[in-house]
This record gives structure tokens, C-alpha cells and sequence, in this order.
């Protein structure tokens, strides 16, 4: 069985996501996926679910402690309904600094609180489902209040996947324990996920008495390709910015410690607290890349995707620019065989 295929939808304007995601239909897409950088993740899920009939819909991720469990739930609820059962919770905890002094909101160790927002969501989906009294009652949130006019009552498909974003061993037992899935980050290596993050995973559903084929996970990771080696090597570039910048916030050293890089996030932490952000990523070496992406042409990038993700991922992220029918034929062709792997 092959990898279902997801892809981001990168319309940044509301009037653009439901053309956008029609368009990612029709390319034979399974999932198509928001962020939540710039704007909000779940308001073009609507327009998504509107001008869709059959892929995924679902947040990769929604930044989850700024918004209280019950709003989430809400939320969610209405687009499980109106996607008549699309939707995949994608949630994230954010950084420190992120939740700090972007969302002024509280911070605490993230594993702990994160496995009371997951079960929080179940609570309150039971109790709008069944009309069962709701007490949830933990050490960060307490739900214990339900009156019939704020139920918005049972659904058909009343079953939503919640994935969590995992960088660290405590998000990925978490993943494991409470979730259907987990979201592996960009900034990942596969060496990483092997040795690190999947035992903890397995750790996690053994705890919960479930499977392996009882969850999900999602990688792809970071991506350049092209119509040549030369296009796909020249927008690997981008992503040398990318991995800087996110190589700069100590909360990701544990990746490169893991690789012997550790001291690669002291120099690109100093780097970005004196402006150099143009200058940072130089500081990303072609074996560090070749680690964290996949860099290959149109016509050998799904047996790279295989080779990397193949045995360790469910689902897997594509994206491609298409500004020709060569290159429309080229995707279309990419997905089918990331589908049939």
C-alpha cells in the first residue's frame, strides 16, 4: 500500500483557498492541509470543504494554547459536519517564545499540557455527541459546564482525527498515548525519527493498547525538485533559509545534536540576535541539507520520497510550481505513483 498524498494550500487570500483546493482535486490529491503562519488555519478549510467533494481537509498545524480546548472543539465540530467527515485536527504547541510574546498566552512544559488539550477535545466531542454530562477535570483544563443551548448536538461522522506536531521524545510519547497521528516537523532528519522519536511513539500507543496500523504518520519534510537537476539543486537554496531560521531556536537543537551538529544552533542563535538573517544560511552545509530534504528532478523525486519515507510514513507532503501542462502532467504523475508505492 502506497502513501496518501497531502499538500499545503498556499492560497493567501480567503477568495482564493476554494479554487485553490478544487484545484488539488483534481490533481488526484488525498489531503490538502493549512498552516497557520500569517493567517488563520481554519477559516479557508471552509471554502476548501465547500468546493471539494472527496480530499482531506485538515490543519498542519493549528497552534493549539492560544485557543481554549472548547473553541477548538467547536470549531472542529463544524467542519467535521459541514466536510460530511474530512477533517483532520492537526495541533501544535509553538515555542516558548511564540506563546509568550505573539499570543500572550501562559507558558508550561508542553508534553503534559498538550495531552490534556487532546483529551479535553475527546471529552467535549463525547459530550456533544451523546449528551453524556462533561467532566474533564486536569491540572491545566477543567471542563465541567455543558447546557443544552450551547451543545450543538451529534454528527455523522463524529470521529476526528487529532495529530500533534513532535520535535521531542515527550510530544512523540504523547502522539502515541492520545492521538491518531503525528505530524513529524520539516526540521527533522529520518536518522532522528528512527532513533529518537519513533520508539517513543511505540512507547506511547503500547500505554494506550494500540497498534502501529492504529495511527498515522506524516512526514515529507522539506522538498526541491524541478524538471532538472539543476532547477531542483538551484531551489534547495530556499531551503538552507529555511532550516537557519529554524536552526536558530535552541527548542530544535536536539536535532542536531543528535547529528553531532549541536554547535551549529549556537552560532546560527548569535547570528540571528545581531540581524544576520541573510548571512545564516551559508552556516548550512550541503550534507546537512541533503539530511533534511529531498533533492531530485520530476522524474526521480517519488523513488526518492519512497526511499526516504518508505517504512516509517503513512502520509507524505508534495508540492510542486506548475506552469505548464508539462509540469501539470508531471505532479499528476508524481502523486499516482507516490499513491501506488
Amino acid at each position: 500500500m502506497g502513501f496518501k498524498v497531502e499538500t499545503g494550500l498556499y492560497a493567501a487570500r480567503l477568495e482564493e483557498a476554494g479554487a485553490a483546493a478544487k484545484r488539488a482535486e483534481e490533481l488526484g490529491y488525498d489531503g490538502i492541509n493549512t498552516a497557520e503562519t500569517a493567517h488563520d488555519s481554519f477559516l479557508p478549510l471552509v471554502l476548501a470543504a465547500e468546493h471539494t467533494e472527496r480530499i482531506g481537509i485538515g490543519t498542519s498545524v493549528a497552534i493549539a494554547f492560544p485557543r481554549s480546548p472548547m473553541v477548538t472543539a467547536m470549531m472542529a465540530w463544524d467542519l467535521q459536519r459541514y466536510s460530511k467527515g474530512r477533517l483532520t485536527l492537526g495541533l501544535g504547541t509553538q515555542v516558548k517564545g511564540h506563546n509568550q510574546r505573539r499570543f500572550s498566552v501562559p507558558w508550561s512544559p508542553p508534553a503534559p499540557r498538550i495531552r490534556e488539550y487532546v483529551q479535553s477535545l475527546k471529552a467535549i466531542w463525547n459530550t456533544f455527541q451523546t449528551g453524556e454530562k462533561l467532566d474533564y477535570v486536569g491540572e491545566h483544563y477543567t471542563f465541567t459546564l455543558m447546557t443544552p443551548n450551547f451543545n450543538p448536538g451529534p454528527i455523522d461522522h463524529p470521529h476526528i482525527p487529532v495529530h500533534i506536531a513532535a520535535v521531542n521524545e515527550r510530544n512523540a510519547f504523547v502522539a502515541g498515548e492520545v492521538c491518531d497521528g503525528m505530524k513529524l516537523h520539516g526540521f527533522n532528519t529520518m536518522k532522528y525519527t528512527k532513533d529518537v522519536l519513533l520508539p517513543q511513539v511505540m512507547k506511547g500507543l503500547e500505554k494506550s493498547g494500540r497498534s502501529r496500523d492504529q495511527f498515522e504518520i506524516c512526514g515529507g519534510g522539506f522538498l526541491a525538485t524541478g524538471k532538472s537537476w539543476s532547477d531542483a539543486e538551484q531551489n534547495a537554496q530556499e531551503i538552507k533559509r529555511q532550516l537557519s531560521f529554524y536552526g536558530s531556536t535552541r527548542t530544535y537543537q536536539s536535532v542536531f545534536d543528535h547529528h553531532g551538529w549541536g554547535d551549529t544552533t549556537t552560532r546560527l542563535h548569535e547570528m540571528s540576535l545581531q540581524g544576520k538573517w541573510a548571512e545564516m544560511p551559508a552556516v548550512i552545509p550541503d550534507e546537512m541539507l541533503s539530511e533534511f530534504a529531498v533533492i531530485a528532478p520530476y522524474d526521480k523525486v517519488a523513488e526518492a520520497i519512497t526511499e526516504r519515507y518508505g517504512g516509517v510514513c503513512d502520509r507524505v507532503g508534495f508540492s510542486a510550481t506548475i506552469s505548464s501542462p508539462e509540469d501539470e502532467e508531471a505532479v499528476r504523475s508524481i502523486i499516482a505513483q507516490l499513491q501506488a508505492a
